[in-house]
């Protein structure tokens, strides 16, 4: 079985990191405020017998990076190309 890679990339403050609990059972921080994710989180879950990797990443409001933790989620755009 192919395990697809998912990136959840978005703005910050959108829900990124309760969707990535919701899928994979674990207990990533979440908060109301923006930049609460500062780093890569990583998780699995199976769906209708497809195994996914999840990656939570820092939120970002462009692919030009403003701040550190913009720049975490970009490089690793960059880098790993995730499937989805």
């Amino acid at each position: 079985m192919t395990v697809k890679n998912i990136a959840l990339i978005g703005n910050p403050n959108v829900g990124k990191s309760t969707v990535f609990n919701g899928l994979t059972g674990l207990s990533q921080h979440t908060g109301n405020w923006p930049g609460k994710t500062v780093s890569l989180a990583f998780g699995t879950f199976v769906h209708r017998g497809q195994a996914f990797s999840l990656i939570d990443l820092p939120g970002i409001y462009s692919l030009m990076a403003n701040s550190p933790e913009e720049a975490v989620a970009i490089d690793y755009l960059r880098q790993k190309k995730p499937d989805v």
